[in-house]
């Protein structure tokens, strides 16, 4: 419902929603990959956002193994505690009267530079907890959230 009240209430040159697509591990079964992903959104979005995820394990192209990896969509308006309506909760934010407008957009007066950061913190955090999954599974791979350039790694 929560969607269907997005797409129809927000604002026209609004976002309904963002989407984080995250790669998991092949080592990990099924309901360990859950729990990784469970435990990733309630880090990264907890109650602040209205979301939805969903994992997918299609087959590889190249080499034919899985390639299990989730989507999660989250909107990007706070929630504040205040009750609204449905229309009014996508309205435009209203700073000096907060009751009066939507929720406010997480977004909001950020720079490019300053977006790029946050993503490359949010991978960052994201490697770091499959990692940790990882060890506590007893795998001894772990994953990198750098590129490969980063990582001194030529690809030929």
């Amino acid at each position: 419902i929560f969607w269907q009240c997005a797409d129809e209430y927000e604002r026209k040159n609004g976002s309904t929603y963002r989407e984080i697509e995250i790669a998991l591990p092949r080592e990990l079964t099924p309901q360990q990959r859950k729990e990784l992903v469970q435990t990733f959104v309630e880090q990264e979005l907890g109650e602040q956002h209205a979301y939805t995820w969903a994992i997918h394990t299609p087959k590889a192209s190249i080499e034919g193994g899985e390639q299990p990896h989730a989507h999660i969509m989250y909107s990007e308006r706070l929630q504040d505690g205040i009750e609204r309506s449905p229309d009014q909760f996508f309205k435009r934010y209203n700073s000096k009267n907060p009751e009066r407008g939507g929720c406010q957009k997480s977004n909001t007066a950020k720079t490019a530079e300053q977006r790029k950061t946050e993503l490359v913190e949010l991978r960052e955090r994201f490697a770091d907890l499959q990692n940790a999954y990882l060890e506590e599974y007893g795998h001894a791979d772990r994953v990198d959230h750098r590129s490969l350039a980063d990582q001194g790694i030529e690809r030929s």
